[in-house]
C-alpha cells in the first residue's frame, strides 16, 4: 500500500511539473552497471543474464536526472527479468544519435501484443492480469518511466514481439 501511495505521489508531481530534475551529467554505462548489480540476485533466480549490447561505449556521458533515470533503467531491467523466459537475457544497449543517446532495454520474453501496446504506460494497466499477484508491483511502473523520460524532454517507444520479447528505447540529451 505504502508504495502504490508513493508511486502515485511521484506521477502526480511529474504531471504537475511539481517534480523538477536535477539535471547533473554522469556516465550512462556505469549507471546501468549499478542497476546490473542491484537486480543479479533476482535476474539468477529466474536464470535470466544481464548483458551490455555489443557496441557499448563506457565513457557515454549524459545530461539528465542520474536519480530519476536510475529509475527508469531500474524498472525497465526488472520488468523485462519478470517477463523474460528462463535462460534467457536482458540486454542494455546505447546508440549515439549526434544530440542525444538512444538507450534500449531488451528481453528474450513473452513480449506484448500489437494490440495491447498502446496501453501499457496507462496507470494500473497490466498486460498479463493473472501474473499481478505473482509478480507483484503497483502497475505504475511503465507510467513512471514514461513520464520521467517526458520530464527530461525525450521520448520513449515499446516494440514487441509475443513469444520472442519486448524491446524499449529512449532518448536522453548527449552530454558535452
Amino acid at each position: 500500500m505504502i508504495s502504490i501511495i508513493s508511486d502515485l505521489e511521484a506521477i502526480a508531481k511529474l504531471e504537475s511539473g511539481e517534480l523538477e530534475m536535477q539535471m547533473e551529467k554522469f556516465n550512462l554505462y556505469n549507471l546501468v552497471e549499478d542497476v546490473f548489480d542491484l537486480q543479479e540476485v533476482r535476474a539468477k533466480n529466474r536464470k535470466v543474464v544481464l548483458r551490455y549490447g555489443k557496441s557499448m561505449d563506457k565513457n557515454t556521458l549524459v545530461n539528465a536526472d542520474k536519480q530519476r533515470i536510475f529509475q527508469v533503467l531500474s524498472n525497465l531491467v526488472v520488468n523485462a527479468i519478470h517477463y523474460g523466459f528462463e535462460g534467457g537475457h536482458v540486454t542494455v544497449s546505447f546508440y549515439d544519435m549526434d544530440k542525444v543517446i538512444l538507450v534500449q532495454v531488451r528481453d528474450t520474453g513473452v513480449g506484448i501484443s500489437q494490440s495491447e501496446l498502446p496501453r501499457i504506460f496507462e496507470r494500473f494497466y497490466r498486460v498479463d492480469k493473472s501474473r499481478s499477484r505473482e509478480q507483484g508491483g503497483t502497475g505504475l511502473g511503465l507510467a513512471i518511466v514514461k513520464h520521467i523520460i517526458e520530464a527530461h524532454g525525450q521520448t520513449i517507444n515499446v516494440n514487441s514481439s509475443p513469444g520472442k520479447g519486448t524491446s524499449f528505447t529512449f532518448t536522453l540529451e548527449k552530454a558535452k
